[in-house]
């Protein structure tokens, strides 16, 4: 049986200030697994410090999860450290994110090699490490999604990373629960095919949530509010796994 709570995260997207509010608020402990579903740059103003408040995170507490999501993909494609979509970058989120680490706001965009040199070794460390699946206790935990009909583990990267209504309207036929962000909802989205969508849309004005899987208890902190709520989804919780 399980210690700790079982905590999912969805979609940062620079939202560095509301990270800090959900991460007091559930206040984990070492018994606790925290999972990240990804997206932690671009689109919000404050990318660089959420990814110190991730690193911090990761430093005290080891069993944390970070998925990559196709943001990160877009930047390390960018700045030359692997990913794809390079040119997909800059104008989709990817100007506030290397304002927020210094480079001067415009519409040119630096050259590979001054955005790398914008980017603290201890992050581009960080963005390295990035997993594209995590599985445990029926879960598993994607950044957009799979396809249908194939195996978690035969999954490609490029679904893992970008697939939105192939996945979003068709049965996935896995036995587990899948867990993902990269589409935004109004609010955490239960689907009546085993699929749970947490990306809340904080950056545009929604929320930024985190589901203790656990204890079937959804918290959250709106943009721009300082407090945290937090609700009973338990029945929502039960109807899709």
């Amino acid at each position: 049986m399980r210690a700790g709570r079982l905590l999912c995260v969805g979609d940062v997207h620079g939202c560095a200030s509301e990270l800090e509010r959900l991460l007091a608020a559930i206040d984990p402990t070492d018994d606790d697994q925290l999972i990240f579903l990804g997206d932690y740059v671009d689109r919000g103003s404050a990318s660089a410090a959420t990814v110190d408040v991730l690193c911090a995170l990761a430093a005290c507490r080891p069993r944390t999860i970070f998925l990559r999501g196709n943001h990160e993909e877009m930047f390390l494609d960018f700045i030359g450290e692997g990913g794809a979509n390079k040119q997909a970058f800059f104008h989709n989120g990817g100007a506030q994110t290397l304002v927020s680490y210094g480079w001067p706001a415009s519409d040119r965009a630096p050259s590979a090699e001054d955005a790398h040199a914008l980017v603290p070794e201890e992050h581009l460390a960080f963005f390295r490490r990035l997993v594209l699946r995590h599985e445990v206790d029926g879960f598993a935990f994607v950044h957009a999604g799979v396809r249908p009909g194939v195996p978690l583990a035969a999954q490609t990267r490029e679904d893992l990373l970008w697939i939105r209504e192939e996945f979003l309207l068709v049965d996935h036929r896995l036995d587990a629960t899948v867990v993902f962000g990269h589409t935004p909802y109004r609010d955490v989205w239960f689907g009546g095919a085993r699929k749970i969508g947490l990306d809340t849309g904080c950056v545009y004005g929604g929320r930024l949530s985190c589901l203790d899987l656990t204890q079937g208890v959804l918290h959250q902190v709106a943009r721009g509010q300082k407090d945290a709520t937090a609700r009973s989804v338990a029945a929502e919780l039960d109807r899709v796994r």
